[in-house]
C-alpha cells in the first residue's frame, strides 16, 4: 500500500465530505523542510457537523446498544486493517514528524495494534456489570458509555495515542470526534480508512484535523460529553478550565520531566541501553523520556564517559535511513525552543559535555545534536522545564534520600526509572518516587498497566483496565434478592451483553 497524496475531504458521518472552507494544513517534512501534503483545516462548522454525527450515532444509532461481543468484532477488524497497513503507517509517521523509521516500524505502527490486542483481551474480563450483595440491600452496578468523546492527540506519537483513546471509548460504547494535530494528520486518514473497512457504523468515529482555535471550539462544544487530551501542560490547563465551566468529563495526559536514578550498584550497560531507548526516543520528543539522570559522585565520571560514547555511536540524519538513530525535530519552532533551553543551560552554569549545536554536514532538516549537560543544579531551568528535545541533564546526589528528593523536585510526575543491581531494593526506592510510572532497571510497564501522571502531568489514566473507566459512567440499581439471584444465574448483563463479574 502506498500514500495516495493529498486528501481534500474530512471523515464525518461515515463518509468523506467536503470541508466547510478552503483552508488547508500544509504538512512539512522535518527532514527536507519541504511540503509533502495538504489536508483540510477543519473549522467550527466542520466541528459542528462532526459532533452532530457523533451525537446522532450515540443517541439514535446501534453502537452503544450492541452486545459487547459485536463491538469487539469491529475492533478486531480494525486491528487487522491497521496490521495490513503497518509499513504505510510507519512511513507516513516518519515523513510527517521525523521519527526514525526504525522506531516507527518498531513502536509507532506496531504500538497501535498491540494496544488494540491488549484492550480486546482486557474487555472480556472487565466488570461492565456486576451484582453486589449487601447485608441490607442488593445492587446491580453497571458501567455505561459516557457519550460523545472529543479525542485531541499530539504529533509525537499520533497513531498510538489516537488508538489509546479511541479503542477503550469504542469498546465502552462511546462515539467520538478525533482531532489530529496540524503537524501530523496524515496517519489519521489511513486510520479513517481502516475504520471504514472494519464496518464501523456511520458517525461512530469522525476525524477532523484542525488548528488550535477549532480544537478549543470542539472541547467546549455542548454536544461533547467527555474530552480526552494528550499534549502540553499549558494546553491541558486551558482545556481543564474550559471543561470545568460545564462540568464536562475530562482526562489529561500532559508533560513530564522524568528522572532516572542510577544507584551505585547499577549495571551501566543496562542504564545506557535504557537511556538510548527511553531517554532519546522520538528524537527526544516523548513526554515520558527520562531526561534527568541522577547519579552519585562515585559513578558520575563513568556515567558521563558512557553517555559520551553512546551519543558518538548514534548516527544523526535522514529519518528514513534505517541506520539513523536521531532524526530532526518536528518543526523549526520546536528546534528554536530546544536551542533556547540549551543556551539557558550554558548561561546558568551547567557544563556542556557533548552536543549543544546543530550537526555538521546536514544542509537541511530541523536537527539538534544530542546534548548532555553535567553539573546541573536541580533548580536550573533545564532541570525543571520540559525541553522536548534530545537534551539530557546529569545531576549529582550524595545519597539515595537526596536522589529521591531530586526526582520529586518537579511540578511533573509522569515517569521515572531506578537502576540497581538489587531489583528488590530498586523497587523499594521506586515506591518513593511521586510519578505515575516507574521503570525498574529499564523494564517498561506495558499497555496492560495504567498510564498517567501525578501533579502537573495530568488527570486520569489511560491503558490497562483503568483505561475503560475514563469512558464510562457508573450507575447503580437497587434490586430485589430474587432479581440478584436471577442475574447471577444467567450471568448476563441487562444492557451490554457482558458477563456479570
Amino acid at each position: 500500500m502506498t500514500w495516495q497524496g493529498n486528501y481534500s475531504k474530512l471523515f464525518i458521518g461515515g463518509r468523506w465530505v467536503e470541508p466547510a472552507s478552503s483552508d488547508t494544513l500544509t504538512v512539512i517534512s522535518p527532514y527536507t523542510e519541504r511540503a509533502i501534503a495538504e489536508v483540510p483545516s477543519g473549522n467550527d462548522v466542520d466541528m459542528d457537523r462532526a459532533v452532530a454525527a457523533a451525537r446522532d450515532a450515540f443517541d439514535n444509532g446501534p453502537w452503544p446498544h450492541l452486545p459487547l461481543a459485536e463491538r469487539l468484532e469491529v475492533v478486531e477488524r480494525l486491528r487487522d486493517a491497521l496490521l495490513e497497513r503497518h509499513d504505510l503507517l510507519a512511513d507516513l509517521i516518519t515523513e510527517e514528524m521525523g521519527c526514525t523509521i526504525t522506531q516507527s516500524r518498531a513502536m509507532q505502527a506496531p504500538g497501535a495494534t498491540a494496544l488494540l490486542d491488549t484492550f480486546l483481551t482486557l474487555a472480556a474480563d472487565h466488570p461492565w456489570s456486576e451484582v453486589r450483595r449487601g447485608a441490607a440491600a442488593d445492587a446491580l452496578v453497571t458501567r455505561e458509555p459516557v457519550g460523545v468523546v472529543a479525542a485531541v492527540v499530539p504529533w509525537n506519537s499520533p497513531l498510538v495515542i489516537a488508538v489509546l483513546k479511541l479503542a477503550p471509548a469504542l469498546i465502552s460504547g462511546c462515539t467520538a470526534v478525533l482531532k489530529p494535530s496540524p503537524e501530523a494528520p496524515l496517519d489519521s486518514y489511513v486510520l479513517a480508512e481502516a475504520f471504514d473497512l472494519a464496518g464501523l457504523p456511520p458517525g461512530v468515529v469522525n476525524i477532523v484535523p484542525a488548528e488550535r482555535s477549532a480544537s478549543e471550539y470542539l472541547v467546549s462544544h455542548p454536544g461533547v460529553d467527555k474530552v480526552s487530551f494528550t499534549g502540553s501542560t499549558g494546553a491541558g490547563r486551558r482545556i481543564a478550565e474550559i471543561c470545568g465551566r460545564d462540568l464536562r468529563r475530562v482526562s489529561l495526559e500532559l508533560g513530564g520531566k522524568s528522572a532516572a536514578l542510577v544507584l551505585d550498584d547499577a549495571d551501566l550497560d543496562v542504564v545506557i541501553d535504557s537511556v538510548r531507548a527511553l531517554s532519546l526516543r522520538y528524537n527526544g520528543q516523548a513526554c515520558n523520556n527520562k531526561t534527568r539522570l541522577v547519579v552519585s559522585p562515585n559513578r558520575k565520571a563513568e556515567l558521563l564517559d558512557r553517555l559520551t560514547a553512546m551519543i558518538a555511536d548514534m548516527p544523526v540524519g535522514d529519518p528514513a535511513d534505517p541506520d539513523t538513530q536521531i532524526g530532526p525535530l518536528v518543526s523549526a519552532r520546536q528546534r528554536e525552543r530546544v536551542e533556547r533551553y540549551i543556551e539557558s543551560g550554558r548561561h546558568q552554569g551547567a557544563k556542556l559535555v557533548v552536543g549543544g549545536g546543530r550537526p555538521s554536514g546536514l544542509a537541511h532538516g530541523w536537527f539538534v545534536e544530542p546534548t548532555v549537560f553535567s553539573d546541573v543544579d536541580p533548580e536550573m531551568t533545564i532541570a525543571q522545564e520540559e525541553i522536548f528535545g534530545p537534551v539530557l541533564s546529569v545531576l549529582t546526589a550524595h545519597d539515595e534520600d537526596h536522589a529521591v528528593a531530586i526526582a520529586n523536585n518537579s511540578t511533573y510526575g509522569l515517569n521515572g526509572s531506578v537502576f540497581s543491581g538489587d531489583a528488590e531494593h530498586a523497587l523499594k526506592v521506586a515506591r518513593r518516587i511521586r510519578t505515575g510510572t516507574v521503570e525498574v532497571n529499564g523494564k517498561v510497564a506495558g499497555f496492560g498497566a495504567p498510564i498517567g501522571g501525578f501533579k502537573c502531568s495530568g488527570i486520569g489514566r489511560e491503558a490497562g483496565p483503568e483505561g475503560f473507566d475514563e469512558y464510562v459512567e457508573l450507575k447503580s440499581f437497587g434490586i430485589s434478592t430474587d432479581l440478584a439471584d436471577s442475574l447471577l444465574m444467567t450471568r448476563q448483563s441487562v444492557n451490554t451483553g457482558a458477563d456479570i463479574a
